[in-house]
C-alpha cells in the first residue's frame, strides 16, 4: 500500500464527543409513594410538590381476603389503577419513592414493592428516578419488649 491508499479507522469509541446533559423528557411529572409492608401495598400519587394527592390506591381495595392485601397481584393491580387515574388528569412521567415501615419494624421493602413498579412501567408511565426513603433510625428509642424481652 502506498501512503495515499492507508485504511480509514473509525475513531474509538471514547474519542466521540458526548453529550453532558440529558434530554429533557416532556410531559407532566408526579411522584408515585409506594408503602410496602408484608400486609399490604399503598401507592400514592402527588404532584411534584406533594401538596396535592392525585390518586391513592391500596391492596386492601383489590383483593378480597387480608392475608392477600401485600400480593404481588395486589400491588400490580392497584399500581395499574393509580396509573389510569394519574394518567387521566395529564400526569406522563413519574418518580418512585419506595418506603418499608422501617424504625424498629423491617428496613426491607415487601413483595408488593417491586411488582408495583413494574406495573407503572407497563402502563406507559415513564420513570424518572427510583429512591429508598424507608426511615433508618441513626440511634433510636428503646424497643418494645422490656429487658427480658417478649415472652411467648
Amino acid at each position: 500500500m502506498s501512503e495515499d491508499e492507508t485504511p480509514k479507522r473509525r475513531p474509538h469509541r471514547d474519542h466521540e464527543p458526548r453529550s453532558q446533559v440529558a434530554p429533557r423528557v416532556q410531559g407532566k411529572w408526579g411522584i408515585a409513594s409506594i408503602f410496602s409492608s408484608k400486609n399490604n401495598t399503598i401507592i400514592t400519587v402527588t404532584d411534584l410538590s406533594g401538596a396535592e394527592t392525585l390518586a391513592r390506591v391500596s391492596g386492601g381495595q383489590i383483593v378480597k381476603s387480608q392475608r392477600d392485601e401485600g400480593s404481588p397481584y395486589a400491588a400490580m393491580q392497584a399500581a395499574f389503577r393509580a396509573a389510569d387515574a394519574v394518567k387521566e388528569k395529564g400526569i406522563t412521567n413519574i418518580h418512585v419513592r419506595v418506603r418499608a415501615p422501617g424504625g424498629h419494624h423491617t428496613k426491607t421493602p415487601g413483595s408488593g414493592a417491586q411488582a408495583a413498579i413494574r406495573a407503572l412501567v407497563r402502563s406507559g408511565l415513564r420513570i424518572g428516578k427510583i429512591e429508598d426513603v424507608t426511615p433508618v433510625p441513626t440511634d433510636t428509642t428503646k424497643r418494645p419488649g422490656g429487658r427480658r424481652g417478649r415472652r411467648v
